[in-house]
């Protein structure tokens, strides 16, 4: 229960926050008082978008229930009987909410755990450090956007006072015309009374007239000036409208959607959406706000028409306010989960769209319909110039309809697309030496609602990161290369989807960095010796230059990076990096993340290193020539025939290398046990079983001095049948042939090799 204890030490907005969180959907009182247990509990294992995971959610709403049950029980005395009814009347309540619905409770209170987390750690920022220290960008523009939402505030409730005011005065002017027209009346109805019945009466009255219509007079005119002062402070409350949500779509939006696209590529997860919703909320109950401000003073202003420019200033407000809340509706749109940028037809697929004002503007009331398809980028580019693509699209996406669901217990409105699959693709026809993987895509999501009971009509889209499609699993490096590119290089706002053909080198290296880093799991990523090494592989003619320096203002083109081999290769710079990823990512992740492998050295360099190195010592270096290959360089021998993924399916690089009982020392000096030992494999009974004709290859790990294999012959062979064996490098080869049919079961073979 720490994370409660120190969410009930928060204070001011922090405070605030955290209480919204509760309600009728979860009591702030279950929270209290089964703070432990709740805490205690794996909510994260539970995939809210798995339908197989219910019953394991159901099992946490079993038993929370029986938690609530047990608690209720051990309450004594008069403050414990209160408290037993009010426990289990919760227990009641929750089994009716979610009973039918149990992964709702779990994505309530994960979503309860994961804001009181952050909450208390934005309030233990902020308290670290002394008073007199700066806070940082990120605290600066969070503080910046919450005093403009209190500025708001205060200036909404201000324009609210005096539109009642304005209201109260028109409406007291209204009785005083009408009691002007009343005496108005009596001076017309005293005409037929005799003239001396008549005078007297008559000038009272019309004194009392004169005395009103100059009441009159003055307060339209004061009534005038109201509804200026009051326009004026709505035109300042619009500007102030406008700036924040510049602000926060502009800036703090479009930087989510940009760590968004760089997750990727292996970045941070982007996060901060649900503060994000939070403010966009905001924004759209102060906008509202003011626009019904604003048609109640054009009301007012058509009930008592006053000369002046009124009506047309209103106008003007009433269309400004309209596009500010229309361009927060159509901009927070958004994709929460993208599809696969690497998408395989026939294959399937997810995704989630949200809309961040969805539950503030009730759009749930009338929930609207998601509908997904898939888009070239010549028709990206015409979307976004409200040019008619005539409802075109590049494919055709099955299951690509959904209706957006609204979670009470997040206060999220969003859809769920769980099970796309792309049928087919229509590709266009290609530019120069542009293939395939090379053609960009993107999912276009789009659906129409309405808000305020009809009033307002929006018709909402959002394109996905860029796609690019493939039919077959070996065109997955290469569509993977452009999806690097352009996650690493898009520019904010750009036309879909351009990027530069070149950029400078240490570009390209955070993005490798960032890739690399991400697949090991590891703050290990790539070290400045690492990079130089690949600037020497990217760039052979500078491969003297040792220096970081020396490559910090060299550009790399698109050309450089994935559509010309490397010098003597078959294969391009990304195509070899790729396959070392892919190599270290399934079979040598331990490896790298211990320290263990150097990697990125060349052979050259792996000779000179270990020539001042007693016999015995080896590293494992990236092979040249083999994509996803890894080789052991050691005195003497220097370099084995590398080994791929294909060979660690059989036996790993630590057993490989227990093996050999030529290795000694890691470079530089660690003996080999001390580092691998805990990844060797623990000995067993070699046994292998040959079927008539079977051509058997033996792995690898066959090279070991000393080592007894038994091989199993069916049906029994002659022990005197004929043996062919061949060295290869460290591979042996064994074939046998039929032709004795003699009793023998098995026997024993010795082998001895190096």
């Amino acid at each position: 229960m720490a994370m409660w204890i120190q969410a009930q030490q928060l204070q001011g907005d922090a405070l605030h926050q955290m209480q919204a969180l509760y309600g009728q959907h979860f009591p702030i009182e279950v929270r209290h008082y089964l703070a432990q247990w709740i805490e205690s509990q794996l909510w994260d294992s539970v995939e809210l978008d798995n339908p197989a995971e219910e019953a394991k959610a159901k099992h946490l709403l079993d038993s929370l229930m029986a938690e609530l049950q047990r608690k209720a029980q051990h309450q004594v005395g008069e403050d414990g009987f209160l408290l037993k009814i009010k426990l289990g009347h919760y227990a009641t309540q929750l089994k009716g909410t979610y009973d039918r619905c149990p992964l709702e409770l779990v994505r309530c209170i994960k979503h309860i755990l994961h804001s009181e987390q952050r909450l208390v750690q934005e309030a233990t920022n902020a308290s670290c450090g002394s008073a007199g220290q700066a806070l940082d960008s990120l605290s600066q523009r969070h503080q910046q956007i919450n005093q403009a939402f209190e500025e708001l505030r205060l200036a909404t409730q201000e324009s609210e006072n005096e539109l009642r005011k304005l209201q109260h005065s028109q409406e007291y002017f209204i009785i005083q015309y009408q009691e002007n027209h009343r005496i108005q009346a009596q001076i017309n109805s005293l005409a037929t009374l005799p003239l001396a019945e008549r005078t007297p009466r008559e000038t009272t009255l019309q004194s009392k007239r004169a005395t009103v219509e100059a009441w009159l007079t003055r307060e339209a005119s004061t009534l005038q000036k109201y509804r200026l002062d009051l326009s004026e402070q709505h035109q300042k409350t619009v500007n102030l409208l406008r700036k924040q949500q510049t602000l926060i779509l502009d800036e703090e939006l479009i930087q989510w959607k940009r760590r968004q696209q760089l997750a990727g590529n292996g970045g941070p997860a982007e996060g901060g959406l649900d503060v994000l919703q939070s403010w966009c909320e905001k924004l759209a109950d102060m906008i509202w706000q003011n626009r019904q401000q604003i048609r109640r003073c054009e009301h007012l202003t058509q009930q008592l028409p006053l000369p002046g420019p009124m009506e047309e200033l209103l106008s003007k407000l009433n269309s400004e306010i309209t596009d500010i809340i229309s361009a927060l509706v159509t901009s927070t749109f958004i994709i929460e989960k993208q599809p696969p940028q690497v998408l395989k037809t026939q294959t399937k697929f997810a995704a989630t769209v949200r809309l961040l004002v969805g539950g503030k503007l009730n759009v749930h009331m009338n929930p609207p319909q998601v509908k997904a398809v898939i888009v070239s980028e010549q028709q990206a580019k015409a979307l976004l110039k409200n040019e008619s693509t005539r409802n075109d699209s590049s494919g055709e996406i099955l299951n690509n309809n959904c209706v957006m669901e609204y979670h009470q217990a997040t206060g999220t409105l969003s859809a769920h697309f769980r099970n796309m699959s792309l049928k087919r693709i229509k590709r266009s026809d290609r530019r120069g030496a542009e293939s395939v993987t090379e053609e960009k895509f993107t999912v276009l999501f789009e659906s129409q609602f309405s808000v305020g009971g009809n009033e307002l009509v929006f018709h909402v889209k959002t394109l996905s990161l860029p796609v690019v499609v493939i039919v077959h699993g070996s065109q997955d490096n290469n569509a993977t290369a452009t999806v690097l590119w352009d996650n690493a290089f898009a520019e904010p706002g750009r036309v879909p989807f351009m990027v530069p053909d070149k950029v400078l080198w240490p570009q390209l290296c955070e993005a490798l960095d960032m890739k690399y880093k991400a697949e090991m799991h590891s703050g290990r990523g790539l070290a400045e010796d690492n990079l130089v090494f690949l600037a020497q592989k990217a760039f052979p003619s500078n491969n003297n230059n040792s220096n970081p320096e020396d490559y910090s203002s060299v550009t790399i083109s698109w050309s450089q990076f994935n559509r010309e081999s490397l010098p003597g290769r078959n294969f391009t710079f990304w195509q070899w990096f790729d396959g070392v990823v892919e190599l270290m990512k399934k079979h040598l992740k331990p490896h790298w993340n211990d320290g263990a492998i150097m990697g990125f050295v060349n052979k050259q360099q792996a000779q000179d290193m270990l020539l001042s190195k007693p016999n015995g010592t080896f590293l494992l270096r990236f092979s040249d020539s083999e994509i996803g290959g890894i080789t052991i360089a050691w005195r003497l021998v220097w370099n084995l025939l590398p080994y791929t993924t294909k060979d660690f399916s059989i036996r790993s690089l630590a057993d490989r290398i227990s093996d050999l009982n030529h290795l000694l020392f890691l470079y530089p000096d660690r003996p080999k046990d001390e580092v691998f030992a805990k990844y060797y494999t623990p000995p067993l009974c070699k046994h292998f079983l040959f079927g008539p004709g079977l051509l058997k290859t033996l792995p690898h790990w066959c090279n070991s001095g000393g080592c007894v294999y038994n091989f199993s012959f069916s049906p029994p062979l002659n022990p005197n049948q004929h043996w062919n064996m061949n060295k290869a490098h460290t591979r042996i080869y064994i074939k046998y042939n039929l032709t004795k049919k003699k009793h023998i079961s098995a026997f024993s073979l010795q082998l001895y090799y190096g």
